[in-house]
């Protein structure tokens, strides 16, 4: 770790660090859209996973 940087530009190197066949394109509001039914799905599942251990 170089600590000589600020934490805010290491944070976003490693936002923007996709591999070389990453192709989604991320600026596509159809992406949104997927990746927040995705969350909304695991957040649902965490919640039924927490409820089932209570």
């Amino acid at each position: 770790l170089n600590v000589s940087r600020p934490f805010g530009k290491i944070a976003d190197e490693k936002k923007n660090n996709f591999p070389q066949d990453f192709d989604i394109d991320m600026d596509n509001p159809e992406t949104e859209k997927a990746a927040v039914a995705i969350q909304s799905q695991f957040r649902k599942y965490q919640k039924k996973k927490q409820d089932v251990k209570s």
